[in-house]
This record gives structure tokens, C-alpha cells and sequence, in this order.
């Protein structure tokens, strides 16, 4: 277990490398536009919905006003996680390069077909699994923290693969299913970056963290077997 916190201190010690730097701020300028598409998607339907019902249309901007916070919690993790998906190569081979030149070499980047493959089915998967925890936390809602316990649990199990994978998909050899880190240090790694994502600012940071740290667990291991072989 002790790999992950070493895995996410040295994600933290890079975000200042340029090309982190530079996924950083794309996937941040993206995520955020893709939420304001939807505030503004949101709220021309609001006031088209006021006018069919004979409502001021002042109320659409009162109910966007509080709907969009809620979708922007809801949704942020399977928005920043798509977004990243299409950067995640730049994480990794930054991460390959400082840490683990010798396997930078025999690192196959994914072509763009794939990257949208692999974005679409992480996309569906997260989307997937949160709308399928939600009756369980409705069930849980008396609890107070019931519903927390069980979106965590459900997206340290989700954010744990998707930040692993971006890194294995590259050393693979066609073998996506033989990812070497244990399931245990995915779920910690997926449970420590959704932690981060409920706490405003850093929730913007989260993502690239999580994928950095994901490709030193996935690398350290590549290395270590290719020492012992």
C-alpha cells in the first residue's frame, strides 16, 4: 500500500514539468468549457420549457443558477476523466521520461482511433456505474454520509482502473486485461483521487495527479519485472 502515497508525491513533484504543465491547463480550460456548454445548454432549455408552461422566464435563470453546481458535482468526475483520456499519453511519457527512461523506448502510443475508443468506453463505464449507485445512496440519504460512502466506493474502484490503464495500455502488448497492479493500490489510488475531487480548486488538479500516479504504479512494476527477468 505504501506505493501509492510514494506514487502521488511524485505525481505532485511534476506537475511543475512543462509538458504536465501544459496537460494541466488543457484539461482544465476544456473540462471548464465543457461545463459552460452545458450551463448554457441548460438554461436555453429552462427558458423554453417557461415559455411552453406560461413561467416568468427569470425562473430558468434562478433554477440554472442551481442546477449547474449540482451537475458540476455530479458530472465532474466523468467530464475531467473523458477530457484527460484525450492527454493521457502526454502524462505517461512525461512520467516515462523523468522517472523511467528505459521503458520509454518500447512505450507504444495509442493512435487517435484508439485514444476515442478507450475515452468512450472509461466515459461509459463511470457514467455508468455512478447512475447505477444512485438508488443505493437515495436509500442511504438518512445517513447523512451514506450517499458519500457510496459514490467513494464505487469511483475508487472506477478511478483506480481508468488512471492504471492509461499507463498499461502502452506496454501491454494487446494484453488490456493483464494490468499488474494489484486491485487493493487501484482502489486506494482511485479512493485518494476522489477524495481530491470533492474539494474545490484541488478538484481541478485531481485528474492529471491521478494519472501521473497511476503510470508510476504501473511502471514501477514493469521495471521491476524486467529486472527480475
Amino acid at each position: 500500500m505504501s506505493a501509492v502515497p510514494a506514487a502521488i508525491m511524485k505525481a505532485l513533484g511534476q506537475l511543475g514539468d512543462r509538458a504536465v504543465a501544459a496537460v494541466l491547463v488543457k484539461s482544465i480550460a476544456l473540462t471548464l468549457v465543457v461545463f459552460a456548454g452545458l450551463g448554457v445548454g441548460l438554461y436555453f432549455a429552462l427558458v423554453e420549457v417557461s415559455a411552453r408552461f406560461a413561467v416568468d422566464a427569470a425562473w430558468a435563470g434562478v433554477a440554472a443558477v442551481l442546477l449547474v453546481p449540482l451537475a458540476m458535482w455530479f458530472l465532474f468526475r466523468v467530464v475531467a476523466l473523458a477530457v484527460l483520456q484525450f492527454f493521457a499519453d502526454e502524462i505517461v511519457a512525461a512520467v516515462e521520461a523523468r522517472h523511467y527512461p528505459a521503458l520509454a523506448d518500447c512505450a507504444q502510443p495509442l493512435p487517435l482511433h484508439r485514444e476515442v475508443a478507450v475515452a468512450t468506453r472509461g466515459l461509459m463505464r463511470v457514467l455508468g456505474y455512478n447512475l447505477l449507485a444512485l438508488p443505493l445512496a437515495g436509500v442511504l440519504v438518512f445517513t447523512g454520509i451514506g450517499p458519500a460512502v457510496v459514490f467513494l466506493g464505487v469511483n475508487a474502484v472506477l478511478l483506480g482502473r481508468e488512471f492504471t490503464d492509461m499507463a498499461w495500455l502502452r506496454h501491454c502488448a494487446g494484453d488490456e486485461r493483464g494490468n499488474p497492479v494489484p486491485r487493493a493500490e487501484r482502489a486506494l489510488l482511485g479512493a485518494a483521487v476522489a477524495g481530491m475531487m470533492l474539494v474545490p480548486f484541488v478538484n481541478l488538479l485531481a485528474p492529471v495527479i491521478g494519472a501521473a500516479a497511476g503510470a508510476h504504479l504501473v511502471l514501477r512494476r514493469i521495471a521491476a519485472g524486467e529486472a527480475e527477468a
